[in-house]
């Protein structure tokens, strides 16, 4: 097949490889410009009609296609930590808590992003944007459980850290009631019409009732309605140059399966002039792992996969059994307080009836990690069960867990970091896999801890941990980042400050695997924010020359 470089010729002008918060803002702002685009997401499309009324419905919920799971929540296990992500149109949007915080300015003075752009200048007003289109507003709905954690933060001492977090969930109007439809409120009538939030807890398990503000009915919508072409069910297993001695100048050719296929995997190509990977920092690591190993893309930097960081997390909690109220109501995260400056808790729920997620949770153990810790919380298990047995046994069966508990969210600004590279590993030697090394991030928190055994003690319950972290000294997170991190050349991340791709033309990396340091909050306002700088610097189709390539400084400060 003869290729020539005409732009008619080529079936899209760009094809962005996934559909979170990095990639429907780069298809919304691309399609704004008048380019042809395309978006191929390896999940399904949503909608309030099918989403799992429980996390029981496993086939629905749990995201694992070659078992027939085919639902958005996926759960990743590496030796260094659990990853919790989204896999859907929309990306993780679906299954996010709807929590959007700033980080502080200070994330933007370390890491090898520091002095490659004005970021304290330039990032505000993309910050506005992005909080605008996602229809960011502080929470007025303040379950039982956030009045807990104001309870116990007044009683730790850190009661003037407590406030209620900023939420893309449409709330009533003070005074009106919950649950009322009404047209978009957001876009002038141009958007979907939406219903104001109910309390149920339900965002995590996606929202069934409209309010929360998911991709898919901002960016996502305003991009298919300026033409985007939307690929569900769509993965793609190879991005390759049409030209194999150039840069990309000459265009690429994108080669997708139906992910939700055993068999007849309908194999599709597509080509295009410009590429934006878009599939979560562990998608798209995966992805330019394999493209760079078979040659399709041998100048990515070897960077990739260097600079993994996961907020510093530790998830703990407390459970009220047998509850006279009902825990779970609220928005999935609706406050949060500050032990100290390094130090942030989120009050966490799902909805009742949602109770899988118990089976990973057991009696709060303290101690280092290692035989020593399993065996104490073994002493505790069986110390507990003795003193109080049926108290014991119910905080351990996960059955009314979701009505019951409050999982506590720790999240810490210090900046340990993980790597993850391409690996046979010991078990499986038959193929390579994505996995993790380096040093290990702390599973225990003390201080954390602490605050657990407090909020346990005033709520009348078990305080909890999850059994990866103690077991196996794993600590879980829903946000990993980094792994293709922005940078001033190839010889110290993978893109540059305006995320194109060292090495390639007319190719960028928008998600959260830019991020280059560690943010102490929940990172996805700061990638719809990202992405809106970097798509800011891509001319309309009209004025575009299709040369864009990464720019290398000659040196930036020490890394």
């Amino acid at each position: 097949m003869t290729l020539r470089n005409e732009q008619h010729q080529f079936d899209f002008d760009f094809i962005v490889v996934g559909s979170g918060f990095g990639g429907s803002v780069s298809a919304h702002r691309l399609a704004e410009k008048g380019y042809k685009v395309a978006v191929m997401e390896m999940g399904r499309r949503w909608t309030p009609a099918n989403l799992p009324r429980t996390s029981w419905s496993i086939h629905r919920w749990f995201w694992r296609p070659r078992l027939g799971l085919r639902g958005f929540f996926n759960l990743r296990l590496f030796r260094h930590v659990a990853i919790f992500h989204g896999c859907a149109v929309g990306g993780g949007s679906i299954t996010y808590a709807g929590t959007l915080l700033p980080p502080p300015e200070k994330v933007w003075e370390s890491g090898s992003w520091s002095g490659l752009a004005d970021w304290k200048t330039e990032m505000p007003r993309h910050f506005e944007t992005a909080a605008r289109v996602l229809g960011v507003t502080e929470n007025k709905i303040l379950g039982p459980a956030d009045l807990l954690l104001k309870r116990v933060a007044e009683i730790s001492g850190v009661g003037n850290t407590f406030y209620p977090t900023k939420v893309s969930i449409l709330q009533s109007a003070e005074g009106e009631p919950p649950g009322q439809t009404c047209p978009d409120p957001f876009f002038q009538g141009e958007g979907p019409s939406r219903s104001t939030c109910i309390a149920c807890g339900g965002c995590m398990m996606g929202c069934r009732y409209g309010a929360k503000n998911t991709l898919d009915l901002n960016y996502l919508y305003l991009a298919e309605k300026h033409g985007a072409h939307v690929f569900p069910e769509t993965k793609v297993v190879n991005v390759r140059r049409l030209d194999v001695r150039s840069d990309g100048s000459a265009g690429y050719e994108v080669s997708t399966v139906k992910s939700t296929a055993w068999i007849r995997r309908q194999s599709r190509r597509f080509t295009c002039r410009g590429v934006v990977f878009s599939a979560s920092s562990l998608g798209t690591m995966e992805l330019l792992f394999q493209l760079k190993e078979k040659g399709s893309l041998p100048a990515i930097s070897s960077e990739l996969g260097k600079h993994v960081r996961t907020n510093s997390e530790s998830l703990i909690g407390a459970r009220v059994t047998g509850s006279k109220q009902d825990l779970s109501q609220g928005i999935a995260i609706g406050s949060g307080i500050y032990l100290d400056e390094h130090l942030h808790i989120e009050a966490v729920r799902y909805p009742s009836g949602s109770d899988a997620m118990g089976l990973l949770t057991t009696i709060l153990t303290d101690g280092c990690p290692g035989s020593q810790r399993i065996v104490l919380w073994l002493k505790n298990v069986m110390g507990s069960l003795l003193h109080h047995p049926f108290k014991t046994l119910r905080m351990l069966q996960p059955w009314g867990w979701a009505r019951e508990a409050v999982i506590l969210l720790c999240m810490q600004a210090l900046d340990e970091q993980i790597e993850m590279c391409w690996r046979r590993p010991w078990f499986w030697p038959f193929r390579k896999f994505l996995v993790s090394y380096g040093e290990k991030v702390p599973t225990y928190i003390p201080r954390a801890n602490e605050f657990a055994k407090t909020f346990a003690q005033v709520a009348g319950g078990i305080a909890m941990s999850t059994l990866p972290e103690i077991l196996f000294d794993i600590p879980g997170t829903a946000h990993c980042i980094g792994g293709c991190v922005i940078a001033d050349s190839p010889d110290h991340g993978v893109v540059d400050n305006r995320h194109r791709v060292f090495g390639y033309k007319n190719m960028y990396i928008c998600d959260g695997s830019v991020v280059a340091a560690n943010l102490g909050v929940n990172p996805s306002l700061t990638i719809t924010a990202l992405t809106e700088r970097a798509m800011s610097f891509i001319p309309q189709k009209a004025e575009t020359r299709w040369n864009d390539a990464a720019s290398v400084v000659a040196h930036v400060g020490a890394h």
